[in-house]
């Protein structure tokens, strides 16, 4: 028996594009909603204050896929010249549970979580939203806006803050020229860009005390806020004045509520996670002026269905490592 092992550089020569992981991700959410799927909520350690190493188990009944993803997230190593997101993803054979083949997950968190982001924008946004704005110009950020792009076809606008000048300025460098016909305005406080926005994706380190928080009147009327970052940018203010709350998985939001640290100030009405309105359980969004919330923790079935088609790539093409068990 052996396994396939892909490297981060061999899982990006698989070219698997956004527009792939959009469709990859739709579909584990619609099955997510029908009850296709099995996936407790995320168990994790905390070696150092303000970081996680998690373990995200999950089953999809169709596309039939397993597997576990053991993945850290610590913000000090971004001062030391290491990536706040590593970590691995183990694939089992759903027959035998044999494994199948072990991956870095960077480049799947990373691509699965702006994802999520694009499918909020998909059930979520007005559809003729033509402004965004990214708070926290980071990988998550990047990955976010490629999945606008192809959700909103009427964005042209981009509003970017960070913490750090030289992020935003080193953000719309590349995305500019990724996206030439966009236009990209730099703000110097993150209230400024989310006013200025049809939808908002906040995507800062997940800390205890973080900075900045987007307060009440920051979303504009009909605007969507998708959160990547718990609630470190959103204060209870601003999401309790949203008509709607959504999030990737109630379940799993509800159990790390449970821990006293993160969502106390979330709203009690929780309209609908992505997965029933993915599965058309549920309606979206239903009038022009609605202020929706979208509450996006990532999870483990978005990693599932997006590695399974890494890993048939991988067989199809030969890449990777062949190691024995």
């Amino acid at each position: 028996m052996e396994l396939v092992y892909l490297s981060r550089a061999d899982v990006e020569s698989l070219g698997m594009t956004m527009a792939e992981v959009l469709d990859a991700v739709d579909q584990g959410f619609a099955a997510k909603g029908r009850g296709e799927t099995e996936m407790p909520p995320k168990p994790g350690v905390h070696t150092r204050p303000d970081c996680f190493i998690h373990a995200m188990p999950a089953y999809v009944r169709e596309p039939e896929v397993a597997g576990l993803k053991w993945v850290s997230g610590y913000p000090p190593n971004v001062a030391k010249g290491l990536p706040y997101i590593s970590g691995l993803l183990v694939l089992n054979d759903c027959e035998t549970g044999i494994p199948l083949a072990v991956m870095d997950c960077a480049w799947v968190t990373a691509m699965r979580t702006g994802a999520s982001a694009g499918i909020s924008a998909k059930y979520l946004a007005r559809p003729q939203s033509s402004a965004a704005a990214i708070i926290g110009c980071g990988v998550q950020a990047r990955t976010s806006l490629m999945a606008l792009v192809e959700t909103l076809p009427e964005l042209r606008d981009v509003h970017c803050y960070d913490l750090f000048p030289q992020a935003t300025r080193s953000f719309v460098d590349q995305m500019s020229a990724l996206f030439p016909h966009l236009r990209f305005s730099l703000h110097d406080a993150a209230a400024s860009a989310a006013r200025s926005a049809d939808v908002v994706v906040t995507a800062i380190p997940i800390v205890v005390h973080p900075e900045p928080d987007l307060d009440a009147g920051d979303l504009r009327s009909g605007g969507l806020a998708v959160s990547l970052d718990y609630d470190s940018a959103w204060t209870s203010a601003a999401m309790k004045e949203c008509d709607k709350f959504c999030s990737d998985d109630i379940g799993q939001l509800l159990s790390t509520k449970e821990h006293g640290v993160y969502f106390g100030g979330i709203p009690e009405a929780i309209h609908a996670d992505l997965g029933e309105l993915a599965a058309r359980l549920k309606p979206g969004r239903e009038t022009e002026d609605e202020r929706i919330f979208s509450m996006n923790m990532g999870i483990a079935v978005d990693d599932m269905v997006t590695a399974r088609v890494l890993y048939q790539r991988a067989l199809e093409s030969g890449a990777g490592v062949r190691l024995p068990l």
